[in-house]
């Protein structure tokens, strides 16, 4: 038993790591499915998830071909044996399935026969949440004791892991929603006013080109500088939508990148000053950050209407540091006004909050304004 706890505890770690790694839910699933397998040393394993409507959200398999796998058709039902280890806690393992009552003798088309059987309940504090099933033990008529406690190890750790790459991924979908809010809220703001002021000002041009040729003309140059300007706001959010590579770029490429493209798209002073060895850490912390940043920047040149900023990004005691500074207009930060309408001053303190750290906005009308972010450095 000793000899076989190290490969569960590395299996369990193995796991463990999966989650911290970012992976997708059905990732880590199927690495739990692998290392089950190994554990238990059967040819086949399987790992259910249900949906709670008689099926399986997610049945993974390890042990068949992708081919054998296609060829049986839909996710099985949790019916029969499936459908008994989602409605215990307690484990059960047979040397012959056949020979239990609520197995009912039937497989798809091409299924392979199974006899050896160990069927491991996942239990989460609001239930059973999912079931490992092994089949056909290798080297022996049947699983043994020692077998059924690795992989309710196994699955006491999954039930766990399960649970967090969940999270992990609701609260990756809840990121991706409140961006595209804000970038609804950016388009109805600009986009859509200055094409609304397009079609007066065209209306305007077409009745006085009747009366007076000169006004005319002038209302064409207005229109002109209109398009400009609104090409140039939808050129801006379509870089927004397209999401900084920082696994390839790191957090102090991408907000390079990011600095160029709208010093290209408003012509702004962007004064930049980074220490490339400064990070926040993974788990989505450097994202924070740059969205921080970003929003940040926003604010001058769109809103601020500056001429100058600077970005500041490294330590301060240890500390990431992050400042950004602009000469625009500025304006009063407790505003519950202004704040109804930038959004983005709100966005930015619950990022902080989820970092553990201080955001600081200084400002006053005619003055300029100044982000200050401090969050724990990364390793």
């Amino acid at each position: 038993m000793a000899q076989q706890l190290n490969p569960a505890l590395k299996a369990v770690s193995d796991a463990v790591l999966a989650v911290a790694s970012q992976q997708s839910v059905e990732e880590v699933l199927q690495q739990l499915v692998e290392c089950a397998r190994d554990l238990a040393g059967t040819r086949y394993a399987a790992l259910g998830i249900p949906d709670g409507a008689g099926g399986f959200s997610q049945f993974l398999t390890t042990g068949m071909s992708d081919e054998l796998i296609a060829s049986m058709g839909p996710l099985p039902r949790t019916h029969g044996m499936l459908g008994a280890m989602l409605e215990e806690t307690a484990p059960f393992r047979t040397e012959d399935l056949h020979s239990d009552p609520r197995f009912r003798g039937w497989w798809p088309e091409g299924h392979p026969d199974m006899r050896s059987f160990l069927g491991v309940p996942i239990v989460a504090p609001e239930g059973v949440i999912g079931s490992f099933y092994l089949t056909h033990k290798e080297g022996a008529d049947t699983f043994s004791e020692e077998d059924e406690e690795l992989i309710q190890l196994l699955a006491s750790h999954a039930a766990i892991a399960i649970t967090n790459a969940r999270l992990f991924e609701r609260s990756r979908e809840l990121s991706i929603l409140e961006e595209r809010n804000r970038l609804a809220l950016e388009l109805h703001d600009a986009v859509s006013q200055k094409l609304f002021s397009l079609v007066l000002t065209a209306e305007s041009a077409e009745t006085l080109l009747e009366r007076d040729g000169e006004a005319a003309r002038a209302q064409v140059e207005r229109l002109k500088t209109l398009s400009r300007e609104a090409l140039d706001e939808l050129r801006s959010l379509i870089f927004e939508l397209r999401p900084p590579d920082l696994d390839r770029d790191g957090l102090c490429g991408a907000l390079r990148k990011h600095v160029d493209v709208l010093r290209q798209l408003h012509g702004v002073e962007i004064e930049l000053k980074i220490d490339d060895t400064v990070s926040a850490g993974g788990d989505g912390r450097d994202q924070e950050v740059f969205r921080i940043a970003q929003e940040a920047l926003q604010n001058a040149v769109k809103h601020a209407r500056a001429k100058h900023v600077e970005i500041r990004l490294g330590r301060h005691h240890g500390q990431l540091a992050l400042e950004v500074s602009d000469d625009g207009v500025g304006f009063q930060p407790d505003d519950p006004e202004l704040r109804s309408r930038r959004l983005g001053l709100t966005s930015m303190e619950e990022r902080a909050d989820r970092l553990g750290g201080r955001l600081e906005i200084h400002s006053a009308p005619g003055r300029g304004t100044e982000v200050k972010l401090e969050v724990a450095a990364g390793g």
